[in-house]
C-alpha cells in the first residue's frame, strides 16, 4: 500500500478528464446553492406548502419557454396591478372605478382569472365587477356588498372566476351568444367569440366600481390576474406553485443531505474499521460480528419503518442513513489497518509506549485519508438517491423542497398520466447530475489511491 501526498494527489487529479468534469458540475452546484441562498427569500422557502403564497401563480402552467418551439403561442400568464383609477359622485353616492386593460393574443383560452384587492371602509359597499369586450359587448360578471362592519376595516378579499356566483351571472345573460353555454367555464365564456367556441381577440376592459354613500371609502390594493398556461422557466404544479424556486432550493438541500450523511458515515466506519482491525483478536471479533448484523439488515425496510414511527423530519432522516451507510467503509477500512498495523513504524510506536489511541489517529487513520475521500464522493449519490426515494414514497419532510419530495407531489397528482413533464424530468435530470458529478469525482480519486485501478 503506498501513500499519497496532498499535492501529489492534486497533480494527478488535474490530469483526469473525468475528475475535472465532476469537479465543474460540483461548482455548478454549488453556484445555485449560493445564488438560491441569495435571491430567493427564505420566506419563500419556508411557505413552500402554503397555498396562499402561490395563490397568484398559475396552475399546472408550462414553461414559458416552450413558446419558442410553438405555431401557436399557448397563453402566457399575466398580472395587472396598475389599474386607472377613478372617482366619481351620482347624487349622493360616491363611484370609486379601477380599469384593466388586457390586450388578449392568443388562440387558447386563459386557465381562470382572480380579482384580488385590499378596501378600506366602514359601513357595506356595493362592488360590481363587470368586462368590456373586443367586440363591445358589456358581460356583467358580479355584484355583491362587502361585509358589513360599523367601524372602517381593511378588507381583502379574492374573487376567483370559479366562484358559482360569477358562471350564474354570465349564464342569465345567454341571450348575448349565438351558442348553448352549457359546459362552458366563466374565462371561456368570457373570452369566447359571439357565433362559435372561438377565442376573441383584441382589448379587453375589466371594470371595478365601489359603491357607497361615503366619500371615504377607496380600494387601496389591486391586481386582476389572468391565469396563462405557460410561466416561469421551470413552470408551475397543481397547487399554483412556481417549480424553478424548489428545483433551485433542492440543491443546497441534496448536497447538504448526500455530503452530511456520506461525511459522517465514511469517518464513523474509518475509525470503528481501524480501531477494531488495530486491536484484533476478540475486540476485533465482537466489532465485526455487530458490524455484520447492521450489514445484513435491509436499510430500505427500515428506513421506511422508522421514518414512519420515528420522525420523517430531514434531520432525524440523515441520522436514520448514516446508521446503515457506515459498514461498508468499515469493513475495508479494517483490511487496511491490519496491514498498516505490521509496519515498522507502527511497531515502533507500541514499542515507545505511545497509546493505541494515539497510533490510531497518528499513523494509520492518515494513511487512509486519500480512500476516506474518494469513499465519500462516492457515498454522496446513494445518499441522495435514498432520500429521494423516501420522499417519492410519501416518507420525506414534506417542509422542504427536495427533488424527491417534488416529484412525489407529481405522482400524488397524476402528472404522468396527464403528460405534466415539466413537472417530473427536471427533479430527475438533477438528481442524475448531482449524483454523477460525486461518481466522477470518486473514480478520479479512486483511480489515482488505487495502484491496480491505475494501471
Amino acid at each position: 500500500m503506498s501513500s499519497f501526498s496532498s499535492s501529489e494527489i492534486r497533480h494527478e487529479f488535474v490530469k483526469s478528464k473525468v475528475g475535472i468534469a465532476g469537479i465543474i458540475i460540483l461548482g455548478s452546484l454549488i453556484g445555485i446553492s449560493i445564488f438560491t441562498a441569495i435571491i430567493i427569500p427564505l420566506e419563500t422557502f419556508q411557505g413552500w406548502n402554503n397555498p396562499g403564497n402561490w395563490i397568484s401563480y398559475p396552475k399546472t402552467a408550462m414553461p414559458s419557454w416552450v413558446n419558442f418551439f410553438m405555431l401557436e403561442k399557448i397563453p402566457e400568464h399575466i398580472i395587472l396591478d396598475k389599474p386607472i383609477f377613478s372617482s366619481q359622485s351620482l347624487g349622493p353616492i360616491t363611484v370609486i372605478s379601477q380599469q384593466f386593460n388586457v390586450n388578449y393574443d392568443y388562440n387558447d383560452f386563459p386557465s381562470d382569472f382572480i380579482y384580488e384587492f385590499t378596501a378600506r371602509y366602514s359601513g357595506s359597499p356595493l362592488m360590481q365587477i363587470s368586462v368590456i369586450r373586443p367586440d363591445g359587448q358589456t358581460l356583467s360578471l358580479l355584484s355583491t356588498a362587502l361585509p358589513y362592519s360599523k367601524e372602517e376595516i381593511l378588507h381583502n378579499e379574492r374573487i376567483f372566476s370559479t366562484d358559482g356566483t360569477i358562471k350564474k351571472n354570465l349564464f342569465l345573460q345567454s341571450e348575448k351568444f349565438d351558442f348553448s353555454l352549457e359546459g362552458f367555464t366563466a374565462e371561456d365564456i368570457v373570452f369566447s367569440a359571439l357565433s362559435e367556441h372561438e377565442v376573441l381577440k383584441g382589448n379587453y376592459v375589466f371594470l371595478v366600481n365601489l359603491y357607497d354613500v361615503k366619500k371615504e371609502n377607496e380600494i387601496m390594493d389591486s391586481s386582476l390576474i389572468i391565469g396563462g398556461k405557460v410561466y416561469g422557466i421551470m413552470g408551475t404544479d397543481e397547487l399554483r406553485r412556481d417549480l424553478a424556486v424548489g428545483l433551485l432550493w433542492g440543491t443546497p438541500l441534496a448536497l447538504f443531505i448526500g455530503i452530511a450523511v456520506a461525511v459522517v458515515s465514511v469517518t464513523t466506519g474509518l475509525i470503528y474499521g481501524v480501531y477494531a482491525g488495530f486491536r484484533g483478536k476478540a475486540t476485533d471479533e465482537v466489532m465485526m460480528r455487530f458490524n455484520d448484523v447492521i450489514y445484513a439488515l435491509p436499510a430500505l425496510p427500515f428506513l421506511i419503518i422508522l421514518a414512519v414511527t420515528i420522525s420523517n423530519s430531514i434531520f432525524v432522516m440523515i441520522g436514520f442513513l448514516t446508521i446503515f451507510g457506515w459498514v461498508g467503509i468499515a469493513k475495508v477500512s479494517r483490511s487496511m489497518a491490519l496491514q498498516i498495523k505490521t509496519k515498522a513504524y507502527v511497531e515502533a510506536s507500541q514499542m515507545m509506549g505511545q497509546t493505541n489511541s494515539k497510533i490510531v489517529f497518528k499513523h494509520i487513520i492518515p494513511q487512509l485519508l486519500p480512500y476516506a475521500f474518494a469513499s465519500i464522493a462516492i457515498s454522496v449519490p446513494a445518499a441522495i438517491t435514498t432520500e429521494a426515494g423516501l420522499s417519492f414514497l410519501g416518507l420525506g419532510d414534506p417542509t422542504f423542497p427536495t427533488w424527491g419530495q417534488i416529484l412525489h407531489d407529481a405522482n400524488t397528482y397524476g402528472a404522468a398520466a396527464r403528460g405534466l413533464w415539466w413537472w417530473i424530468v427536471p427533479p430527475g435530470i438533477m438528481i442524475a447530475i448531482t449524483g454523477l458529478a460525486f461518481v466522477f469525482l470518486g473514480n478520479a480519486l479512486d483511480a489515482i489511491v488505487n495502484p491496480k485501478l491505475k494501471r
